[in-house]
């Protein structure tokens, strides 16, 4: 029997309900089937995954494979299924259905990309429009229905990156001046087609954002209670044009469920509801862990990414890494005549600069994550400064303990003195750089990710041994 036999008859033959819990043996059941022609057997697997599963199924198949599967799948599960891929991976599959024009079936199943994109919600549509190519983007685009059309418009006339492309513009507003039965039956009136509806925003006149109620205030509440008794004045709120980030963060701190977006009047415009804030801290966590790293972050699913593209989101950073480091060779080469006297120094420089460059990009990573939840600010430079250098003296002591034992035993108590010295002034060092770094960053401007440890790791290491070197000079007298 071959493998897609084997493939075909495990997917037959597994219970349903019996759902495999990792999302590449679905994928290989799934596609393994596909490959083998046996489309009803897909179709019935695929009725016994959600919409969630589906969907990673999908984001890990290639192309042709995701539109075929795609294709198999009942109208409403379809539109559920594409409700939870990224914008990236939904791009994918409607590459891989093979559309002739933007409104054409893609099969008897009436499957369209206009269906597609009308059925979700506006800032999922603004999403994956901004994602596409421009001439298929405005196709689609102009194939909506005149009211989702204006809707989607109005985000992606935001700035990329903006709370204004993540707010939901569907919302049921509230005016102050009526009582909780009025609320209530707006609410039944205009709720269903709402994104969310436990958060509801008050409005006085002209759509001026005077505070908002929940829904469960008004259910609990008389009738007869005036609604300008229950609202909540005191409320975060954000503009339109404020960073996505910055909005979701405080979404988080503020433990609500949804966060009113104003324009620069403070006239309503939309809710961000907490599954978007969600999607985008996820979204910038990503940017910044690839970052730290010293790549570039890429688009879509690892596993369907390009190996020429995972290779170009971390090429450049490396090469300039690479010209950096050629500043430890300057070094080296200038104590060269140090290291003809005393040659046993050359053995601890690997120990001093990896744990140089350890300890500073320990530092970045800690002053990174409190700038991104905002533990520390900018101007508070000099007093983190203040801390890492005695976080870093601490951690030198300690090692140099180790040092002074170990360097003593291998090469005799001077070398390992002047080991243990600079292992104290080089952590020190190290940490301050490290933790300093990424607050003059966000000061002019650059993501403090970007010179994280990586370039915090480089510039240690060369700085390093010029300390490893002057203490060498300072103690054996060289």
């Amino acid at each position: 029997m071959d493998a897609t036999t084997t493939t075909r008859t495990q997917a037959e033959q597994a219970p349903r309900g019996a759902v495999p819990e990792h999302p590449d043996h679905l994928t290989d059941l799934l596609t393994g089937a596909l490959h083998d022609g046996d489309l009803v057997g897909v179709a019935a697997r695929a009725c016994d995954l959600s919409a969630r599963d589906l969907a990673e199924v999908l984001a890990r198949c290639d192309e042709s494979d995701a539109g075929v599967l795609f294709r198999l799948l009942d109208k409403d599960t379809a539109a559920a299924v594409f409700e939870e891929l990224d914008a990236v991976s939904a791009q994918r599959v409607l590459d891989g259905m093979r559309e002739g024009t933007a409104g054409e079936p893609a099969d008897g199943r009436g499957h369209t990309v206009l269906e597609l994109v009308e059925g979700l919600d506006p800032d999922d549509r603004a999403r994956l429009l901004g994602e596409m190519p421009a001439s298929v983007a405005h196709r689609v685009l102009a194939g909506l229905t005149p009211d989702r059309r204006r809707a989607t418009a109005a985000l992606l006339g935001y700035p990329a990156g903006s709370v204004g492309r993540l707010m939901t513009p569907e919302v049921v507003s509230l005016h102050a001046g009526g009582t909780v039965a009025d609320a209530l039956a707006r609410v039944r009136r205009t709720g269903r087609d709402a994104e969310t509806v436990y958060t509801l925003p008050v409005v006085g006149p002209g759509r001026r954002l005077e505070g908002t109620v929940g829904l469960r205030e008004l259910v609990l509440s008389p009738p007869e209670t005036p609604l300008a008794e229950l609202v909540e004045t005191d409320i975060d709120w954000v503009r339109a044009t404020d960073t996505g980030e910055d909005a979701a963060r405080l979404l988080g701190d503020s433990d609500g469920i949804a966060l009113p977006v104003v324009d620069a009047e403070r006239r309503l415009l939309g809710l961000l509801t907490i599954d978007d804030a969600v999607e985008e801290l996820e979204r910038a966590e990503s940017e910044d862990v690839a970052r730290q790293s010293g790549a570039e972050p890429w688009q879509g699913h690892y596993m369907t990414a390009g190996v020429l593209g995972l290779a170009r989101s971390r090429v450049v950073w490396l090469l300039l890494l690479l010209v950096a480091a050629t500043l430890t060779v300057n070094v080296l080469q200038y104590f060269e005549a140090t290291l003809a006297q005393v040659t046993a120094l050359a053995l601890f420089v690997p120990l001093l600069i990896g744990t140089g460059g350890n300890a500073g990009a320990q530092a970045a990573t800690a002053s990174v994550r409190a700038l991104a939840v905002g533990e520390v600010r900018p101007s508070d430079v000099l007093a983190v400064m203040w801390r890492e250098a005695r976080v870093g003296a601490a951690l030198g002591t300690m090692l140099a303990l180790a040092g002074l034992l170990i360097g003593t035993a291998l090469v005799g108590a001077s070398i390992a003195l002047v080991v243990g010295i600079s292992l104290v002034v080089i952590c020190a060092w190290a940490a301050t750089i490290g933790a300093t770094m990424p607050l003059v960053a966000r000061r002019i401007g650059i993501d403090p990710a970007v010179v994280s440890a990586p370039a915090v790791t480089t510039l240690v290491d060369a700085t390093g041994l010029v300390i490893y070197f002057s203490v060498a000079h300072l103690v054996l007298q060289l």
